[in-house]
């Protein structure tokens, strides 16, 4: 029971450490310390403004590149796509979630599942949404061994896009993905308590399709993420900090933005 309102909760707050988890289950009725809090924390892998289980440790010898989306106004499919990993708590054990979203009109157009946090399933999701889609113009990630590998970035060089990385500390440089990862949660994750891989890749297949082109998203005027990829018309968006601190003082605008 524990676990199941640390993982809630960090979805809803991933800048939560174990001080605030701690309050936040002794508010909840739990006589928990926070010992015992970090322990449960490093069992599910969870530390404050990360998106899971040490996803987004740089490797010391791996090339990070600069953020290059903030003031960037938005206005086409395919200017710029991210991606991200989060981890699924199955009965027994993670499995690992990745997917690319297109910033525009928030559609996913592709993802994959690893129960390893090797590079391979992040390049090969990385392939595919380049084969499908073509390549964007920009590609934005966190600072995490995965995307910051030979590998990943070799793709991306090889294909002329241009490569964005969050910086340090500043975990709402990708937000979309961050959101994506609540939604996902929540409308499902958590609703249907997957028990095993297979169960979870069915249910995460029909799950984003219905993501894609049937969910009604409010930030795309109430239509769906493919009718706006597909049409060019009612996405966009432009992340300005208002105050140029750190992500975590929330100092974030979204705003929808068109070529008009």
């Amino acid at each position: 029971m524990l676990l199941n309102k640390l993982d809630e909760e960090y979805t809803r707050h991933p800048f939560y450490g174990s001080r605030r988890m701690t309050k936040y289950l002794c508010g909840c009725g739990y006589a928990v310390n926070r010992k015992r809090v970090q322990r449960l924390m490093q069992k599910l892998g969870l530390a404050g403004m990360a998106p899971g289980p040490n996803t987004s440790k740089p490797h010391p010898e791996h090339k990070l590149y600069p953020y290059v989306l903030r003031g960037l106004a938005i206005i086409r499919p395919n200017q710029v796509w991210s991606t991200d990993i989060t981890y699924i708590r199955l009965r027994h054990g993670f499995v690992y979630l990745v997917a690319i979203i297109d910033w525009y009109s928030r559609k996913i157009l592709s993802w994959r599942l690893s129960n390893t946090m090797d590079a391979g399933f992040c390049v090969d999701c990385l392939e595919e949404a380049i084969k499908n889609y073509g390549a964007p113009e920009i590609f934005n990630t966190d600072q995490g061994p995965q995307f910051t590998s030979d590998s990943f970035t070799g793709v991306l060089i090889k294909n002329g896009i241009t490569i964005s990385m969050d910086g340090r500390g500043r975990a709402l440089d990708n937000i979309f993905v961050e959101r994506l990862w609540r939604t996902v949660k929540y409308e499902d994750v958590y609703l249907k308590g997957y028990e095993n891989m297979p169960d979870l890749l069915l249910g995460l297949t029909q799950y984003f399709l219905f993501y894609n082109e049937e969910r009604l998203h409010q930030s795309l005027d109430y239509t769906t993420p493919d009718r706006v990829y597909q049409t060019a018309t009612g996405g966009g968006a432009k992340i300005v900090d208002k105050f140029n601190k750190p992500a975590e003082t929330l100092g974030i605008e979204l705003t929808n933005v068109s070529e008009s």
